[in-house]
């Protein structure tokens, strides 16, 4: 998927020179002159030639003469180029800076017209990146707003935009948004619904909707034959024979011309029904997008360490923020040593071919999902840690020393967040090697006390919001190692906690037919009876803006099972806010 999108921006690259300078009230004096074209063609041939050195020096250029022009539009149109730019050498880092930039200089200079343009940005970095929810969100909001400023004309492109986003989960949505795009194209830009309906006949191929591709098919050949053109054409040929029955000849073309050729014949194999060598091609794409994956981690982790070197040249007083910045480094790197472990030892459980073919899809889509969890949540606190550390290294700022210890514990507190997330992946990846094996009996009443006092004791809770309760007597004992059953109930603890802003958990233990049960009751919103279950699979969170990668509830569920217990939702409990029980 990342070559096909590279293609993509690089059309969108196209798009972003030559198009929006045409949407202008009024066609610019100077787009006619020896000068001014002289620097658009010199960027376009930087760009097109992936020159960095030339590239850069060529759009600063081109953005000092359209500043010097007072053209605002174009000035910004040039600006977006340079984070199209990044985006394709796959420095995600860099390109989310300069979309952040963007974002913050439009509304300072409150030019909301323009604002469309670090949205659709937006939109394509967290499409580049796999959250395809926020992508979806930043493309509707661009429509919107280009509608609304009467950018009537460049609408086509963001719709297809969204095309490639629904057609994997709603093939339907996506036809009805290539109609739109298409309807608009022949009042504004006939020269895109060509192009427009070829991709429409490839979504009829997914579909499995032999005779309206067929149709499509040979609307685009006598389309080609009057000298038009689609970006998708090669694509269309080689669904073509393989439509036809000619597999071998569509798998050799898709490998010579196709812009993705392992997704490609891992389909038109999977169509044949010639599943193990579906599941190579798959396989061997997975590989390369793995390699992808990893120079985007590594170019993002160098882009990291040249901004921390920044700041510690301006804080070379202070060796404390050092030591703090070079552990956020170190815990990053441990973070890139588990998700290849999580990875791999995925790869290594393939068994049959069919399995193994439905099971790789599975394992990139967890992928997927830890990497955009784990990018959102340890996003918030590395900002704060490294805004506060540029805080107290200018020179500018003279701070009190209340304000110096406000500042120290709100960046312990976000090392802490960091380190906790860290530990939640470790935890998970290495839960089968966690000790479980029976210690001498344990005083239950005694160990539940301690673990709900620490608990308190660490999150500076008083009584009367973490509250003990049992009608256990003092002699009843449990067969578990006193650290394990900490490490079960803390996840509950704290995700009870975490929903309660107002009232009082209660931790509750009671004895049922010689088993120990216990209730953590909080007061938060609640969980929803459909989502019983759903909440104790890996990186789920009913609330995405609550701290925490989604991994504690699997946790516990893990290892109270290797016990031979339970943990489960109470869904019988009328409420407010949710009882969870746990059974030993």
């Amino acid at each position: 998927m990342k070559r096909i999108y590279k293609r993509i921006l690089g059309s969108l690259f196209g798009f972003l020179l030559l198009g929006t300078l045409a949407e202008a009230a009024d066609t610019p004096d100077y787009n006619e002159s020896a000068e001014y074209n002289t620097l658009r063609d010199s960027l376009n041939h930087a760009f097109n030639d992936g020159d960095s050195a030339r590239f850069f020096v060529a759009v600063k250029n081109l953005e000092d003469y359209l500043l010097q022009q007072d053209d605002l539009h174009a000035y910004y149109t040039q600006r977006c180029n340079e984070i199209v730019f990044q985006l394709n050498r796959q420095r995600i880092f860099e390109a989310y800076k300069l979309a952040t930039q963007l974002s913050k200089e439009l509304t300072e200079r409150k030019l909301d017209k323009e604002m469309y343009m670090a949205i659709n940005m937006m939109g394509h970095i967290y499409r580049y990146s796999g959250n395809k929810e926020s992508a979806k969100r930043c493309f509707w909001e661009v429509i919107h707003r280009m509608e609304q400023e009467g950018y009537t004309e460049s609408l086509p492109p963001i719709y297809m935009n969204l095309v490639n986003i629904y057609m994997d989960e709603n093939p339907q949505e996506a036809l009805r948004l290539i109609d739109k795009a298409a309807s608009i194209a022949s009042k504004t830009s006939p020269e895109r619904v060509f192009d427009i309906e070829t991709r429409r006949s490839l979504a009829y191929y997914l579909m499995g909707d032999k005779e309206r591709f067929l149709q499509g098919y040979k609307a685009y050949k006598e389309g080609e034959s009057k000298g038009m053109s689609s970006v998708h054409g090669r694509t269309m040929e080689i669904y073509y024979l393989a439509s036809q029955g000619y597999t071998d000849e569509a798998a050799k073309l898709a490998d010579e011309k196709g812009d993705d050729p392992y997704e490609t014949k891992a389909d038109i194999y999977a169509r044949a029904g010639r599943w193990e060598e579906a599941y190579k091609s798959l396989q061997l794409g997975a590989a390369e997008s793995d390699s992808i994956n990893s120079v985007i981690l590594s170019s993002s982790m160098q882009d990291i360490q040249r901004e921390l070197q920044l700041y510690e040249l301006k804080r070379q007083a202070s060796h404390r923020w050092f030591y703090a910045l070079a552990a956020i480094v170190c815990l990053l790197l441990l973070l890139v040593c588990a998700l290849i472990y999580i990875v791999q030892s995925r790869r290594r459980h393939l068994r049959e071919m069919k399995k193994a073919y439905d099971k790789i899809l599975e394992s990139d889509q967890m992928k997927t999902a830890f990497i955009q969890n784990v990018s959102h949540e340890v996003r918030t606190p590395l900002n704060i840690i490294s805004g506060f550390a540029q805080v107290i290294s200018a020179s500018e700022f003279e701070l009190s020393s209340e304000e110096r210890h406000h500042i120290a514990e709100t960046m312990m507190r976000n090392t802490r967040l960091v380190t906790m997330m860290i530990n939640e992946v470790l935890e998970m990846s290495n839960v089968d090697h966690v000790d479980t094996t029976p210690s001498t009996p344990l005083p239950a009443n005694d160990a539940l006390n301690k673990i709900v006092r620490d608990f308190r004791h660490e999150l500076s809770l008083n009584e009367d919001s973490l509250r003990f309760e049992s009608t256990l007597d003092d002699s009843f004992t449990v067969s578990i190692r006193d650290h394990v059953l900490n490490r079960i109930l803390h996840p509950l603890l704290d995700n009870a906690v975490k929903n309660t802003k107002e009232g009082v958990v209660r931790v509750c233990a009671n004895e049922e037919k010689g088993r120990l049960v216990i209730s953590v009751i909080d007061n938060g919103p609640g969980v929803p009876e459909s989502e019983a279950e759903h909440i104790f699979e890996r990186f789920v969170k009913l609330d995405s803006f609550k701290e925490g990668l989604g991994l504690g509830l699997t946790f516990s569920r893990t290892m109270v099972r290797r016990l031979g217990g339970e943990v489960w939702l109470d869904t019988t409990y009328a409420g407010p806010g949710a009882c969870f029980k746990l059974m030993l």
